[in-house]
């Protein structure tokens, strides 16, 4: 038995119905084939060979699980049905000279029926084979590559579902602003404006990739396929960024050469920051609390530079065009200085009643205590908007903090944990000078009641 095709094109139909969940499955695709790569594993410069890769693994099998619940939906039920029973049939009833001709009729994926179900099948047998792996416990760098190999052949043998047949895919990779399609149009010469197309389309495609990583969910298969698609973005920024040095030493004007090295450069810091910050040995923290905040804090920070990029390109075209005419969400540099003063403001006050409060232990816990619930609130808000050098000394203190048991005011290291408060307290302070520099920040006043009611939310 060969499963027979239904009248009509059920996989045209397919993919206008489910039009997000096929591009879903395109960046999932991208991304499982990306994450094997050596330079974009997130771990610290230790020895690979004895590196114990069952968290890298467990990642992999829930977004193999993601793209499986993809298929499931997209597949209509009665062609699943006639799937499972083939795979019966193939073990129960057909002679081998026919089972081959099964098989044969599949692998020559003569259909893009053929091609979904030979993906199907391909990624339940992937499963079988991890999950197993992962109930050993250990799981070394070569079973861990070997795996990737595995999956590398079943993606990009794919005739109709390989996401790097075309790259970008007209499909899902377009600029999708109808103003911003306007100023491409208007752009007289013919070399800068496909440059310039190109561009707008590979900023938009890492808005596309960074709308499928989930910030809203604390369910491990959403998080580990989000934490994925993030990794495949540092493939995706090393290539865009390839695309502007290459676009750079054509002849353009001076100002726009400068606006996309500053584009350029911006994305290596912020890629820095995501990187070997954020994701820095991620697999290593999957148990912490903060776990889940580390994702949402990379997207914030992806996404915002991204659009913030697009802005600034629409802008030297079009100086009137605003920010929020191209995405609703838009928060501009302004904002963004604005919030992270007051957010570091709240945090310097804290740490001056901690001072306030050091000869009463009781009363010191009580602002402790309250200290660390902000913290939490930083952590997931605000470090997204902090510079990249400022990053590493905020992150430290945090995380002495969070190490401190609730007794530490009355602990002999009691004195040593005030100095460290005082010493981040002065680096506070500048930091706040700094902040206070920007130009965006000439002439606004802080809004002193909004930072005394941000501190009444979190004082006891």
């Amino acid at each position: 038995m060969v499963l027979k095709e239904e009248p009509g094109d059920w996989v045209s139909e397919s993919r206008k119905t489910n039009r997000l969940l096929f591009s879903e499955l395109d960046v999932l695709l991208r991304a499982l084939d990306r994450f094997f790569t050596s330079e974009n594993l997130t771990a610290s410069s230790e020895d690979l060979t004895t590196r114990n890769f069952y968290d890298e693994l467990v990642t992999i099998r829930d977004t193999i699980l993601r793209v499986l619940g993809i298929l499931e939906v997209v597949i209509p039920e009665n062609r699943k049905n006639v799937y499972w029973f083939q795979k019966f049939a193939e073990a129960k009833f057909l002679s081998p000279a026919r089972r081959d001709a099964v098989r044969e009729s599949l692998y020559r994926q003569d259909t893009p029926e053929k091609g979904l179900y030979l993906l199907y099948d391909s990624f339940i047998n992937l499963k079988g084979v991890i999950s197993d792996l992962i109930r050993t416990g250990a799981i070394s760098y070569m079973s861990f590559m070997n795996i990737g190999h595995m999956m590398d052949k079943e993606i990009r043998e794919n005739r109709y579902f390989n996401p790097f047949t075309r790259d970008p895919n007209p499909e899902f990779d377009h600029i999708g602003n109808d103003q911003i399609r306007e100023i491409i149009k208007e752009i007289p010469d013919k070399d800068l404006r496909k440059c310039v197309s190109v561009i707008y389309v590979y900023l938009f495609r890492l808005l596309r990739f960074l709308a499928f990583v989930d910030i809203d969910t604390q369910r491990s298969v959403s998080l580990n396929s989000s934490l994925v698609i993030l990794i495949l973005l540092r493939s995706e920024i090393a290539m865009f960024q390839a695309f502007l040095d290459k676009s750079l030493k054509k002849q353009m004007e001076p100002d726009l050469e400068m606006l996309l090295k500053a584009v350029s450069y911006q994305f290596t810091m912020e890629n820095r920051r995501v990187f070997l910050q954020e994701l820095k040995d991620i697999h290593r923290k999957k148990a912490s609390p903060h776990f889940r905040g580390r994702i949402e804090n990379s997207h914030g920070i992806l996404k915002n530079l991204t659009e913030y990029s697009i802005v600034q390109l629409t802008q030297y075209f079009r100086p009137e065009a605003a920010g929020e005419t191209i995405f609703v969400s838009f928060v501009t540099k302004l904002q963004q200085s604005i919030r992270l003063r007051e957010d570091i403001v709240v945090l310097h006050r804290f740490l001056g009643l901690l001072e306030q409060k050091e000869t009463n232990v009781r009363e010191w816990g009580r602002v402790f205590e309250s200290l660390r619930s902000y913290m939490l609130y930083f952590e997931s808000f605000t470090f997204r908007l902090l510079r990249h050098d400022d990053y590493e000394e905020f992150a430290h203190f945090f995380n002495e903090m969070n190490g401190l048991k609730r007794d530490a005011a009355g602990g002999s290291g009691f004195r040593k944990v005030m100095e460290r408060v005082r010493h981040f307290k002065i680096y506070v302070e500048t930091t706040l000078r700094h902040i206070e520099n920007r130009s965006e920040l000439n002439g606004k006043e802080l809004d002193l009641k909004r930072v005394e009611d941000l501190m009444g939310q979190y004082i006891s």
